[in-house]
């Protein structure tokens, strides 16, 4: 009988994304805005990636770790701006089955690997500052290449299981996902089987990926600030707290905003607000907090314009 049943279920092809269509008054303010957004979420990103390649004196470890964290949120705003932005011209987007479950492989694998990334970015913080005598030796390149591959693999490994479970649920409709982008949570609400062990590996995963980072992120930082304390001069106490508070900030909200996320009902309709604060603004505001307001990166960056200048002045010159 359940054989039979199934055979007369009509299977899902396509989702329909909803994105803010609750807010039809606003959706030509919400394009312009995230469009603005996203192309300095870009720009920002490659910027610091093209200055951490080419420029020698950024050829260290905290700089290599920058790098990465640039080329992974370039990567993590393309898997979810371009459809969002899709979504408030059209009023809701039409996304095949396929290309919403890739679109969930590209989000999930950047937002595990991420999560781990801040932390292993915190620990090399904790050991520049903590430990500067030994900090060349523990955080040599064999060291920092390991790090870096450790949370690129665990980002694959987290969503492969997310994927080989979600693949398991049925989808024989509705099919209009309440949200700006393919997620598991508006995605197992469409599901017509049981969605138990889902919840339970998402559970798991959740706090696998978001606890013992956010730990380490945390506990670098408690050590960072009490080293911070013992600094004799107060302007170089401010200066040093400024930066470690706007870094556990933004941390703090990415962090937050995921365990939110992922432990609120289904049904509630904060769930796209507090998306918004892991997967908009970190990838614009890492760029400006980690990269452009430190010393070294102002300085290559001024070098290069200097030189762009140079070679379009002799370019000129040549033609002229």
């Amino acid at each position: 009988m359940e054989g039979q049943e199934r055979e007369n279920q009509t299977y899902v092809t396509q989702f329909i994304l909803l994105g803010f269509r609750d807010l039809k008054n606003l959706q030509i303010l919400l394009f312009l805005g995230f469009l603005v957004i996203y192309i300095a979420t870009i720009v920002g990103n490659l910027l610091i990636l093209v200055l951490v390649v080419v420029d020698q004196h950024l050829h260290t470890p905290m700089y290599f770790f920058l790098g990465n964290l640039a080329c992974l949120e370039v990567c993590y705003s393309s898997a979810l701006n371009p459809l969002l932005l899709s979504t408030l011209l059209s009023n809701g987007k039409a996304i095949t089955f396929s290309s919403c479950f890739l679109q969930l492989y590209l989000f999930g694998y950047c937002l595990g690997a991420e999560c781990y990334l801040l932390s292993v970015m915190s620990y090399d913080r904790y050991l520049a500052v903590c430990k500067p005598l030994h900090y060349t030796t523990i955080m040599n390149t064999r060291k920092c290449i390991q790090l870096a591959a450790i949370s690129w693999t665990n980002g694959f490994i987290g969503i492969s299981i997310i994927m080989v479970v979600m693949l398991q649920l049925t989808y024989c409709g509705p099919n209009e996902i309440d949200h700006y982008f393919c997620d598991t949570v508006p995605l197992k609400k469409l599901s017509c089987s049981n969605t138990d062990v889902v919840e339970h590996v998402n559970l798991i995963l959740l706090f696998i990926y978001t606890m013992p980072p956010f730990l380490v992120t945390l506990a670098s930082y408690v050590y960072i600030l009490r080293t911070i304390l013992r600094i004799p001069s107060l302007i170089g106490q401010q200066k040093a707290f400024s930066t470690c508070s706007s870094h556990l900030s933004v941390v703090s909200i990415y962090y937050g905003s995921v365990i939110i996320v992922y432990l609120l009902p289904p049904s509630s309709s904060m769930n796209k607000i507090f998306s918004l604060l892991y997967t908009i603004l970190p990838p614009l505001a890492n760029p400006l907090i980690y990269s452009l307001r430190n010393k070294e990166v102002k300085r290559a960056l001024k070098k290069w314009l200097i030189k762009f200048r140079i070679f379009q002045n002799v370019q000129a010159n040549s033609f002229g």
